[in-house]
């Protein structure tokens, strides 16, 4: 059994690194410091905060491993980064943030497709390690640490015969997934990785210079469940943990399917979106398109892998791939079809998109003219069929708005060797960046909406593609539980104002 992933085969200043960063008034050598709150009329509404955690500096000699994501075509260069340890270091770092006016980025698997999550200058408050997990079996809950990732989660679960949906990378944050939504093998038979988030812990900003701890559920803060249900990525507060109602799953049937070549794009994909979205909800798929091959996965949930080539047969029947299944408790199979960081390219561009219709022969033939063009073998274009579970909100809803895509779809161009130096410029990145622009660019005919897990950074209309008639009720939200818009970056929801309200 080969081993792929979705995004392998599945898929300010640099004086910082030597301690030179300062920021008027904040000491960077401590980690108390003078509160910048003290400037404010009516003087501090909270004592003088104290950065606690796991504590990374620029002088450090980790700082370098500390500040890096897993895509580095990005690099920032953070005054210091938090690593917290459990809620009160989360409060202690957002009212330190505030009183100082220091500009604050969370962070959980370092994943953030533009580098969202790290800021110059700046206060990173990262989640990793918050890594508890509480299971209950007779009810069917589980309440897990925001630092997990997701391999972490599914084979945690597993081990007990549950699940949720989570996406196909293991080494992605678990929160940031399912705060933007989530999906993957297990979507159309369990929905959303969001519709089984039934509460959450979030430390929020309060007062003019603090933070306190609030909790989430569909009884308390109901209106912050359903916005953290599709837009919670850093928009509203930092999500320490996570509950989520269970699924049983005791096994799986993992099937994988092997063209040489694309000679046969047109057929396969063609089968692909007129049968994957519509067959048993149990069977969640994905068709990948390199260069020089096509690979459709597939997962049924409690199924046998007679069941699962009889449901795709109208794709496999497709001249003659190379078919593998495997059955198996589903964490041991996810854990096997991860690829390790390290393989990975260094450097990732991705464009995200919905489609409500099947794809028109002209829009297949722009796939296949751009695939046959990708600048490396790592460049791909993949498909994740909706339908099923997806077309069903949980109650309470959400605020993830594409349940009537019938598929989602995604070109991505990775490149570049992984180093512990990372901004020199590859050689590859203008015409990867190019490919991927002018991709993209070519399929908007035949597409709509955004992906906010996967951010189209050149999006003008980025709030209605994300979000589309649910954006005014999300800054509504936001205004209440974060007025002064502490938790901003490029696209942030920003808060509705008096002037929105008449």
């Amino acid at each position: 059994m080969h081993d792929f992933s979705r995004r392998g085969l599945l898929k300010a200043t640099a004086a910082a690194g030597a301690g030179a960063v300062a920021v008027p008034g904040i000491a960077v050598a401590g980690a108390t410091v003078a509160s910048a709150a003290s400037k404010r009329p009516g003087g501090p509404k909270c004592e003088p905060a104290e950065l606690t955690g796991r504590i990374v500096r620029p002088q450090d000699s980790n700082y370098t491993d500390a500040r890096l994501g897993w895509d580095q075509l990005f690099s920032h260069y953070p005054l210091v980064i938090v690593f917290a340890q459990n809620t009160q270091d989360v409060v202690n770092a957002l009212t330190w943030a505030r009183q100082n006016d220091v500009a604050l980025r969370v962070r959980s698997g370092r994943h953030a497709l533009e580098g969202w999550s790290n800021v110059d200058n700046g206060l990173v408050i990262d989640i990793s390690e918050l890594k508890s997990v509480d299971i209950d079996a007779d009810a069917r809950i589980a309440t897990v640490g925001s630092g997990l990732n997701q391999l972490e989660a599914v084979t945690t679960l597993a081990e007990q015969d549950f699940a949720v949906t989570t996406g196909t990378e293991g080494s992605v944050g678990l929160s940031g997934a399912t705060l933007g939504g989530g999906f993957g093998f297990l979507t159309r038979w369990l929905g959303m990785a969001c519709d089984s988030l039934v509460g959450a812990e979030i430390v929020v900003a309060s007062g003019d210079d603090c933070a306190k701890v609030i909790q989430v559920d569909r009884n308390h803060n109901s209106d912050l469940l359903w916005a953290l249900r599709g837009a919670g990525n850093g928009n509203y507060g930092i999500v320490t943990s996570l509950t989520y109602k269970l699924a049983p799953l005791k096994s799986v049937a993992y099937l994988q399917a092997t063209w040489t070549g694309i000679d046969d794009l047109a057929a396969i994909f063609e089968a692909y979106q007129r049968t994957a979205p519509f067959i048993d909800h149990r069977l969640g798929t994905q068709l990948e398109i390199h260069r020089n091959q096509i690979f459709l996965f597939g997962v049924l949930a409690e199924g046998t892998p007679e069941e699962a080539k009889e449901l795709l047969d109208p794709i496999l029947s497709i001249d003659s791939p190379d078919v593998t299944v495997q059955v198996g408790n589903w964490g041991d199979v996810y854990a096997g079809f991860q690829i390790p960081i390290e393989l990975e390219p260094a450097n990732w561009k991705f464009f995200s998109q919905f489609s409500r219709k099947p794809f028109p022969s002209g829009a297949i033939d722009v796939v296949a003219s751009f695939i046959q063009s990708a600048p490396t073998d790592d460049s791909n274009f993949f498909v994740q069929a909706f339908g099923g579970a997806v077309r069903k909100s949980p109650r309470g809803g959400t605020a993830f708005p594409h349940r009537d895509a019938l598929f989602y779809s995604e070109p991505g161009v990775g490149w570049g060797k992984r180093s512990d130096e990372p901004g020199v410029c590859d050689p590859l990145t203008p015409q990867a960046q190019t490919w991927i622009a002018e991709f993209s660019q070519a399929l908007r005919p035949y597409v709509n909406g955004a992906y906010v897990n996967v951010p189209n950074i050149g999006q003008q209309d980025w709030e209605t593609a994300y979000w589309r008639d649910n954006f005014d009720r999300l800054r509504e939200i936001k205004a209440k539980y974060d007025p002064h818009n502490v938790f901003q970056y490029e696209q942030s929801v920003p808060p509705a104002t008096d002037g929105d309200r008449h």
